[in-house]
């Protein structure tokens, strides 16, 4: 398998850049479950077209990833959402 060197200072921004990406993702999923969800909710419905794809599955989505970039526990995946 090919190895793949990263230099340090470069590896420090990636690490950077990836913690920023996280934390606008957990910020942008509180963001869509505040008071301005129906509104949120209307606007991405008329954006998707579809019906399949709502808020609460972005809402998920977002969640998810900031799990995987290692921004949460996963609290928001695995237990009951809170109101």
């Amino acid at each position: 398998m090919p190895q793949t060197r990263l230099d340090l200072g470069d590896a420090a921004e990636l690490a950077e850049m990836l913690t920023f990406l996280a934390e606008m993702l957990t910020f942008l999923a509180e963001w869509l479950s505040g008071s301005q969800k129906p509104v949120l909710e209307q606007s991405l419905s008329a954006y998707i077209g579809h019906p399949a794809y709502n808020l609460d599955a972005l809402h998920t989505d977002l969640h998810r990833f900031a799990f995987l970039l290692g921004e949460s526990n996963g609290e928001e995946l695995f237990n009951e959402p809170t109101p």
